[in-house]
């Protein structure tokens, strides 16, 4: 008996399943149900939460999930070989576990959640971390059918996600997560924690949707940053260029000196310069 629930240890499920990590679909399994139960708690009260979790593999976050009182949860599971598992906790919980067989980066979950917000947890396939994050931060319209994402990263990853102005990390990654969400680590987590064991350390990043970003065009946000972090160790008004319009007139709506580097400049800034970049073209139409 685990230390959450009546069902078998993990290690037992994995032994009895064959399942064994896969490395190309980047499995990196968690079997401390405390600590699965940790990161279940970070996602806030959950008596009444619709989750969607991508990835549960042998399902131990998923079992903390349900044992914390969600009120459904919504597991999304490319791996076929982890479906008899996962049934199997659908049993102790009737009703409250729904498992689709899907590619997390195809799966739309509104025609499941009756119009109600989602909270999406998980220990993502590392593989497709990034790639799932800027998916749902570039949701249109906005805000987006989930009020929380709680997931598992990469230490580097993670340091990227929320990173702001003068930080290492801080890149296109940054401008687009800060512009959308407030982003926080909540705490790393060993690579002894999982198995197989990874080669880095990982880190839980809470991200909260802002019901109102600052009023930018998505695609206009992402090209300035994409130009600007393109050569990052370039001065605005070189690497900016390639937006075919006058670098220095886009620094000086966001108010900053076109020698500065993209590094320097605050997630507002890039805001201003992609509306500004919308404004040029605007006026060049018409």
């Amino acid at each position: 008996m685990s230390a959450i629930d009546d069902l078998p240890p993990l290690r037992e499920v994995i032994r009895q399943h064959a399942l064994s990590a896969r490395k190309s679909l980047g499995q990196n399994f968690l079997l401390d149900l405390n600590l699965t139960a940790r990161i279940a708690r970070a996602a806030g009260p959950l008596e009444d939460a619709v989750i969607v979790e991508i990835g549960p593999g042998p399902g131990g976050l998923t079992r903390a999930l349900l044992a914390l009182g969600a009120r459904r949860v919504i597991a999304v599971e490319r791996d076929r070989r982890a479906l008899a598992a996962l049934e199997e906790i659908s049993r102790r919980y009737p009703g409250r576990l729904e498992i689709v067989c899907a590619d997390a980066q195809a799966f739309d979950p509104r025609p499941l959640l009756g119009g109600r917000a989602a909270k999406i947890v998980a220990n993502l396939p590392y593989n497709i971390a990034t790639a799932l994050l800027i998916d749902w931060l570039s949701i249109e319209p906005w805000p987006p059918w989930y009020d929380m994402m709680v997931l598992m990263f990469q230490r580097e990853v993670a340091e990227r996600i929320v990173a702001r102005e003068n930080d290492e990390g801080y890149g296109r990654l940054a401008v687009l997560a800060n512009w959308r969400a407030e982003t926080k680590i909540l705490f790393d987590i060993s690579p002894e924690a999982f198995v197989p064991h990874p080669k880095v350390t990982s880190s839980l990043v809470r991200l909260v949707p802002r019901g109102t970003p600052q009023a930018c065009d998505r695609r206009a946000l992402e090209q300035v940053a994409a130009a600007a972090f393109g050569q990052r160790r370039k001065m605005l008004r070189q690497s900016l260029k390639s937006l075919a319009v006058d670098p220095a007139q886009l620094a000086s709506a966001a108010n900053v000196d076109a020698t500065r580097r993209a590094e320097t400049v605050p997630v507002g800034g890039f805001v201003a310069m992609a509306r500004e970049l919308i404004n040029i073209r605007a006026s060049k139409t018409s």
